[in-house]
């Protein structure tokens, strides 16, 4: 009897935003393991397909500032530490984002792939699922067989996307050919929210990746954007497609060179998908809209790319321009959280709210308010017209849940801000306006605002009237 394939499944996953000065620790990331880690739809896709399934670790932290070297190693060690007990395995199936920044080690997944190629040797193949936003490092093309990303922005196919890493991977297996990845990199590095994939220019070049994958001795094809707030020199957009064998890698260039230059193309015609203005244009704008909820993105502060949170700018306009019924989702502040506990539900209080982390962009405001909630890592502070969420543990605001939280209910409110850029499907469905206000952070949508010292140059939008070509294959 033919013992059953082995696949191990695991990874690392961060979004490294290089210009938060708060680095990501180990008690940041949560790890799934075990009898966990099986219920992941590819690892439950596989034992469907009669393989036996090795979990390892996959370790996943909100985006934040750069993960630090020994949280990085401690995962990273692990993770190597099972895969060396397990035993001798047919391929290897990893979960990693594409933009992870490690200190004193630069580019985490090339550096993770490479140690995972170390231990299993050159003949398992590995199979890599990626964020749409990964800034990618030739050498993890070179570690890996097959690697395939997100197609939309907002992200709703991470769990399809993961399944397609473990399909491709079981693909080549049952046929015993070994894949070739192929990049090639343009040099545009943009915001995610200037592309969202279901608006064009990024609608059509994302709907021709499908023409790819239907191109005989094509496996699949990806059209990364990159990790606009990373200074890294791979940050930059990247077309991969994996040809099937070898014999197939020319064309699978060829394909890749064409989706590289359509980017490449289109980069000056790409949009946000809303209105976008200075933060007291879009507070005004707010402020007229005979309906609501209007959602304001605090797009500069934006959590969710890596931002610390905790930038109370907007806070201090919507106060200035008197604004009624507002709600903030939210401030990173321990401290203001401690005081308006100390101060109990139903008091008035004057305290500093924000300003703490990002001190180049942001200050403390000193705000006088009423405590109407508290919870068990945070506190609703009511001041004028606006209610503030204060929070002790970096959040995402992502979804009308994480508002209910606090006993606030978007849907029912004139003037709604998140940290967020684009909004997410939830928001979506309840916004009845939705504005993105160009305010300063670590995630400044005007990223030549930024100083940027390893990006690879020329690189646009950070230079402007340079011509670009695709290498010649080697």
């Amino acid at each position: 009897m033919v013992p059953p394939m082995r696949v191990a499944i695991g990874g690392v996953g961060h979004e490294s935003n290089t210009f938060n000065p708060l680095y990501t620790g180990i008690e940041a990331f949560r790890i799934v393991e075990g009898e966990a880690l099986l219920e992941d739809a590819a690892a439950r896709f596989l034992v469907g397909e009669g393989v036996e399934v090795v979990p390892t670790i996959y370790a996943r932290a909100l985006p934040s500032g750069i993960v630090k070297r020994e949280a990085y190693l401690q995962l990273k060690d692990e993770l190597l530490r099972r895969l060396s007990d397990v035993g001798e395995v047919d391929g290897l199936c990893l979960f990693l984002h594409g933009a992870m920044e490690v200190e004193e080690i630069g580019d985490g997944e090339s550096d993770l792939v490479k140690g995972v190629r170390e231990v299993v040797g050159e003949e398992p193949l590995i199979s890599v699922s990626l964020d749409l936003h990964g800034n990618i490092h030739p050498s993890l093309i070179e570690t890996s067989d097959m690697l395939t990303a997100y197609r939309t922005a907002p992200h709703v196919d991470a769990t399809e996307t993961r399944v397609k890493a473990a399909r491709l991977l079981l693909h080549s297996l049952k046929r015993r050919v070994r894949p070739v990845p192929v990049m090639v990199k343009p040099p545009v590095l943009l915001p995610g929210e200037l592309v969202v994939t279901d608006v064009d220019p990024a609608a059509s070049l994302y709907s021709s990746l499908n023409a790819i994958d239907r191109t005989p001795g094509i496996l699949d094809s990806s059209l990364l954007v990159g990790m606009a707030w990373a200074d890294s020199p791979q940050a930059s957009a990247s077309a991969i497609v994996i040809a099937d064998g070898k014999r197939n890698e020319g064309k699978a260039y060829f394909k890749a060179c064409k989706l590289a230059e359509a980017y490449w193309n289109s980069r000056e015609e790409f949009h946000f998908e809303v209105e976008a203005g200075p933060i007291d244009e879009m507070i005004k704008l707010a402020k007229s809209s005979s309906q609501g909820p209007v959602f304001i993105s605090d797009s500069g502060d934006n959590v969710t790319a890596g931002a610390p949170g905790d930038v109370p700018l907007i806070v201090e306009r919507l106060l200035a321009l008197g604004v009624e019924d507002a709600v903030v989702g939210g401030i990173l502040d321990p401290e203001a959280v401690r005081l308006c506990r100390d101060a109990g539900v139903g008091n008035n209080l004057k305290v500093e709210v924000g300003g703490k982390i990002d001190r180049v962009n942001g200050y403390p405001l000193e705000v006088e308010g009423r405590v109407l909630k508290l919870t068990d890592d945070g506190a609703v502070l009511r001041a004028g017209g606006v209610d503030i969420i204060l929070t002790s543990r970096r959040r995402g605001w992502t979804t009308l849940e994480a508002f209910r939280d606090f006993g606030i209910d978007p849907a029912e409110r004139k003037i709604v801000v998140v940290k967020l850029g684009y909004l997410t499907p939830d928001f979506k469905r309840v916004a009845k306006l939705a504005l993105l206000a160009l305010s300063p952070g670590c995630t400044n949508q005007l990223i030549e605002r930024l100083e940027y010292k390893r990006v690879r140059r020329p690189l646009y939008p950070l230079d402007k009237g340079f011509s670009w070509r695709p290498p010649e294959a080697h």
